[in-house]
C-alpha cells in the first residue's frame, strides 16, 4: 500500500493558546448577546404585561420569547450545516447583522402592536441567534478535545453573565425616564460592539469539507438510528417543554412581584438566580472533563426537578434569594453539559457539528411549545388576571424527573458502547 493510500492522521488538539481562548472568549461574547438575551425575557414580559402589551394575555406574550428561543436552537441545523461547510465567518457575520438590524427595529415598535414586537424580537433577533448560536459553540471543537466540556462551559458562561446584566440594564431603562425604546437602543449598542469584537477575534482552524472534500464522509445513517443518541434527546425536551430555565426566566420576575416582594427585589430576581447559573455553567463542565458529561449532568438535572418545588415557598426575600441561587447552579450545570454530552456520542469528529444541530433543532420545537404551555398553566383563558402558581411548578417538576429516567437509560447504553463508566 502506498504511503498516498493510507488513511490520515487524526488531527491533534492545542488544548489551548492565544488564538484558542481568543475563540473561546469570542463564543461567549455570542452568547453573552444571544443566549443571554433570552434569558433576560423576564424582563420583557413583565413590562409587556403591564404597560406595553396589556391587551395581550402571558400566554400571548410569551409567544415572542418562545419562538425567538424556538429559532436561536432551531437555527442550529442550518448553521451546523454552513459551519461544517467551511461558511463559520459567513455565518455569524450575517446572524450578527440581521440580530442587530431586529433589535434596533425593535426600538421603533409602538406600544399595543403585538405583530411589529413579534416581528422583530420574535422572528427577527431569533433568526439573527440562530445563526450565531451553535457555531459560537461548535468552533471550539476545533481547539479542545479532552478539555472540550471545560472550554464549551467558559463559552455558555457567557450567556449566564449577560442574563446578569441584561435584566439590571433594562429594569432600570424601562422604569426611568430613559423608556422603553431607548433602553432596548442602549442594548443594542452594546450588543453591536461585543458582536464586532466577537468577529474580529475568533479563527477556525480544522479543515472543513469545503477544504477537504476527500475527508470521510458524515454517516448520517449511524447518527439518526443511534438509539442511546435519540434516548439522551428524549430525556432533554422535557427538560425544555417544561421550561427548565424557561419557565423561571420568563415568569421569575413576576411571581416575585405578584407574591408582595418588594420592587428591587422583584427586579433583582432574574439577575441573582443568573449570577448563580454563571458558577453552575462552569464548575460542573469542569468536573465533567474527569467525571463525565452524564456523570455530572444527571444529577444536576434531578436536582433541579426538586427544586422546582421550593419555588412555591419562595414567598420571602431570603426564600427567593436562596431559591435563586441553588436552581441557577443545578440547572446551569445540565443546560451547559447538553453540547458536549450530544458531542459524546461521536464516533467521529466529523458527527460533531450534525450531532449538536439535531439536539438543537429538537430542543428548539419543545421550546416553541414550552412557554406558552407555562403562560396557558400560570394564567388560564377567562380567568381574569390570576396567577395560578401551582399549576407550571408541578408540571415542569414532575416532566422534568421524568427526562432525568431517560438521560439515565441513555447513560447505560453509551457506557456499555464505550466500555467505560466515565461518560
Amino acid at each position: 500500500m502506498k504511503s498516498n493510500d493510507l488513511p490520515p492522521p487524526p488531527p491533534s488538539f492545542p488544548e489551548g493558546g492565544l488564538t484558542a481562548w481568543l475563540t473561546v472568549l469570542g463564543g461567549s461574547l455570542i452568547l453573552f448577546c444571544t443566549f443571554g438575551a433570552v434569558q433576560s425575557y423576564g424582563v420583557y414580559q413583565e413590562f409587556y404585561a403591564k404597560a406595553w402589551l396589556a391587551e395581550k394575555t402571558a400566554s400571548d406574550i410569551s409567544w415572542i420569547g418562545s419562538v425567538q428561543v424556538f429559532l436561536l436552537f432551531a437555527g442550529g441545523l442550518p448553521a451546523g450545516k454552513l459551519f461544517d461547510e467551511g461558511y463559520f465567518h459567513h455565518s455569524i457575520a450575517a446572524g450578527s447583522l440581521i440580530y442587530l438590524f431586529s433589535i434596533f427595529m425593535l426600538s421603533l415598535s409602538n406600544p399595543n402592536q403585538y405583530y411589529q414586537t413579534f416581528l422583530a424580537q420574535g422572528i427577527g433577533m431569533g433568526l439573527g441567534m440562530g445563526l450565531l448560536f451553535l457555531p459560537a459553540i461548535s468552533v471550539t471543537s476545533h481547539y479542545f478535545r479532552r478539555r472540550r466540556s471545560a472550554a464549551m462551559g467558559v463559552v455558555l458562561a457567557g450567556s449566564s453573565l449577560g442574563a446578569v446584566i441584561y435584566p439590571i440594564m433594562l429594569n432600570n431603562l424601562f422604569n426611568a425616564k430613559t423608556g422603553y425604546q431607548w433602553g432596548v437602543r442602549a442594548v443594542a449598542f452594546l450588543d453591536m460592539g461585543l458582536l464586532i469584537i466577537a468577529n474580529l477575534i475568533m479563527r477556525t482552524r480544522l479543515p472543513s469539507r469545503k477544504e477537504n472534500p476527500n475527508r470521510k464522509p458524515i454517516d448520517a445513517r449511524g447518527v439518526f438510528t443511534d438509539l442511546a443518541f435519540w434516548l439522551c434527546i428524549i430525556g432533554w425536551v422535557p427538560l425544555f417543554v417544561a421550561d427548565v430555565g424557561h419557565l423561571l426566566v420568563f415568569y421569575l420576575q413576576v411571581f416575585a412581584s405578584t407574591h408582595g416582594l418588594s420592587a428591587t427585589m422583584s427586579f433583582y430576581a432574574i439577575p441573582i438566580m443568573n449570577a448563580a447559573s454563571l458558577f453552575g455553567r462552569t464548575i460542573p463542565n469542569f468536573l465533567a472533563d474527569s467525571w463525565g458529561p452524564f456523570n455530572v449532568m444527571i444529577p444536576c438535572t434531578i436536582v433541579s426537578g426538586g427544586l422546582i418545588f421550593l419555588m412555591f415557598v419562595a414567598h420571602t426575600v431570603g426564600g427567593a434569594v436562596a431559591f435563586g441561587i441553588l436552581y441557577g447552579f443545578f440547572s446551569g450545570g445540565f443546560i451547559s453539559i447538553i453540547t458536549p454530552a450530544a458531542a459524546s456520542f461521536s464516533r467521529d469528529l466529523n458527527e460533531i457539528g450534525l450531532r449538536i444541530g439535531v439536539t438543537s433543532f429538537v430542543i428548539g420545537f419543545a421550546l416553541l411549545t414550552g412557554n406558552p404551555i407555562a403562560g396557558a398553566l400560570v394564567q388560564p383563558h377567562g380567568e381574569g388576571t390570576a396567577y395560578y402558581w401551582y399549576r407550571p411548578l408541578v408540571f415542569a417538576s414532575v416532566v422534568v424527573l421524568a427526562g432525568a429516567v431517560f438521560l439515565i437509560a441513555s447513560r447505560s447504553m453509551l457506557s456499555k458502547r464505550k466500555g467505560t463508566k466515565v461518560v
